[in-house]
């Protein structure tokens, strides 16, 4: 009897190490269904890709995980956007017409809905997201690499198997022939997961000889020009209102100017449409001067119009479409926008419209800039910007570092204290690179009306005054002025029966000493709200902080 036991469990053993190694000798092709790898990754559920006419269209959720995280698509107007930093590129269902930046192209197969998906033309693109897509149709599979990106590459010295699993027990995929070439894409202990040029992933033993390659740059070139910015000096830009009329602005010169902005541009409906307050005699007289023109265009400060615009690709294009016509119409340098109170779902939406408008203004050689808050916790007027996404997308963004107590504000402050401006400054440039930032400085400030009322509750209000008008007031009413450290600024207080006024100055010394931050952060200019409402000395405390110091050392 124990002798049988013992011949049974030999048996058992050996049957048991027959199966180890044969499984560990087999080989399995890993890939039966259709199969889309991109790197190391492996999509095979639900359609990755669809092919036609020979060409391949790859779902539109794989290419935002995977391959652009900013692709965008309208399901309402069924079109997708594609924006990189030189293009826009809009595909349609069912229309070989493409439009690249403001050009038609035609294509071989349009974006196609498969299942309820949009699958997009993943070949016309390639060049675009600067990728190289293989394809191998008698195994249904195809394979995406980035071209730019640094990748380990072995050779094998040996033939050998490539495992399903970091196991010598595993089965094979395949077997690897001496001089083979595999991508390295990380290691388990002494096993590493490698890929093959027909993009079969497996596991190999640490491999010799493992060198990093780039496997080059794509045929185009993506790169953009350096932004517009003067020979000598930080740039010095001031906004100009315009309430109705272009003004005359003959024989009005300020020195040291680089860029002025007019407000003549308003979203003003949802239907797309934008005022236009342009005068081609302001631009020349502009150009005369060697001054730029960046022409402001504002969402008139309503988040409705706003939201339906920024969520329709078809009225967002119509707005661009608009601005290229007056930037064109006005022979402008530039355009700044200017949309604030934007609601906080419509963030992306806000980003997405900057990345379409620019790579289009690029092309016209046009500066994009945008103007934001300094950071606060109001949704409206501070969250609704993705800072880091839109410094990506343009060239400069200017910190409107004012406001810090703002118009109908609850509490008596300063428009802008230094100290606020500074953390202002500091926070920004955690998302933005200093090259990229102007800071935004006020020719203005509030002169504050309290009075406490019936209960103790105090009655705060305020009225906005020019650096003028401030001083006249303070001469008129005999005001206390005292300098505050902790403001950087004048500070200014007088009474009139119940009623106590206080006003914290802007003035050369408080201009002077906020605009010295952008030496010391090296950020790339000033722009100043708004002209006329400064005094004449203010231009030469700017051009001495701005002008003499030498932007193209300092980078």
């Amino acid at each position: 009897m124990k002798k049988i036991l013992i011949t049974s469990l030999i048996i058992y053993l050996l049957i048991i190490a027959g199966i180890i190694f044969l499984r560990a000798n087999m080989t399995f092709f890993p890939y039966s269904q259709k199969t889309l790898v991109i790197e190391d990754s492996v999509f095979q559920e639900m359609d990755p890709f669809i092919t036609e006419m020979g060409e391949v269209l790859v779902r539109f959720d794989i290419i935002k995980k995977e391959i652009d995280p900013y692709i965008f698509w309208d399901e309402k107007v069924q079109k997708v956007t594609i924006t990189t930093r030189d293009k826009t590129i809009r595909l349609k269902t069912d229309s070989l017409r493409a439009m690249v930046n403001t050009k038609p192209v035609w294509i071989k197969i349009p974006v196609k809905i498969h299942r309820e998906k949009p699958y997009i033309p993943i070949e016309f693109l390639a060049e675009f997201f600067g990728i190289r897509v293989t394809k191998f149709p008698d195994r249904n599979t195809v394979v995406i690499d980035f071209l730019e990106k640094e990748r380990q590459v072995a050779e094998i010295s040996k033939k050998q198997p490539l495992k399903a699993y970091p196991s010598p027990l595993s089965f094979n995929y395949k077997v690897l022939e001496t001089g083979e070439k595999v991508c390295v894409y990380g290691n388990k202990g002494e096993w590493y997961l490698v890929r093959t040029d027909e993009g079969i992933l497996g596991y190999i033993k640490k491999p010799r000889n493992i060198k990093t390659v780039v496997y080059g740059k794509p045929d185009f070139d993506n790169s953009i020009p350096a932004p517009w910015k003067p020979a000598r000096g930080k740039i010095n830009m001031v906004w100009d209102y315009i309430g109705g009329k272009t003004p005359d602005m003959s024989g009005i010169s300020i020195k040291g100017l680089d860029v002025i902005s007019p407000t003549w541009f308003s979203l003003v409906d949802e239907e797309g449409n934008i005022d236009n307050k342009g005068d081609i005699n302001y631009v020349r007289w502009a150009h005369n001067n060697g001054y730029k023109v960046w022409a402001l265009i504002d969402n008139s400060f309503n988040p409705d119009i706003t939201s339906t615009v920024l969520n329709n690709t078809e009225l967002r294009e119509k707005v661009i479409n608009q601005i290229l016509v007056y930037a064109g119409l006005y022979n402008l340098d530039g355009i700044n926008i200017d949309f604030e109170n934007v609601y906080l779902e419509d963030r992306d939406a806000l980003t997405q419209f900057v990345r379409e408008l620019a790579p289009i203004l690029r092309e016209q050689g046009l500066v994009i800039s945008i103007d934001v808050t300094v950071k606060s916790l109001s949704e409206n007027w501070s969250l609704c910007y993705d800072r880091k996404n839109l410094g990506q997308a343009v060239d400069y963004m200017i910190l409107m570092a004012y406001d810090e107590h703002w118009a109908g504000s609850p509490v008596s402050g300063s428009v802008a204290s230094i100290g606020w401006v500074e953390r202002g400054i500091r926070s920004l440039l955690e998302e933005v690179p200093a090259h990229k930032v102007i800071l935004g400085l006020p020719f203005y400030t509030r002169e504050w009306q309290e009075r406490l009322l019936e209960g103790g509750k105090l009655e705060v209000k305020s009225k906005a005054l020019s650096m003028a008008s401030a001083q006249q007031h303070i001469r008129e009413n005999k005001a206390d002025v005292v300098w505050k450290e902790e403001y950087g600024q004048h500070f200014a207080t007088y009474t009139k029966g119940e009623y106590t006024f206080k006003v914290w100055l802007e003035d050369e010394r408080s201009i002077d000493l906020k605009s010295s931050l952008i030496k010391k952060y090296n950020l790339a200019g000033a722009a100043s709200w708004r002209r006329g409402f400064e005094e004449p000395e203010i231009w030469e405390v700017l051009y001495n902080n701005l002008e003499k110091f030498n932007f193209n050392t300092a980078q």
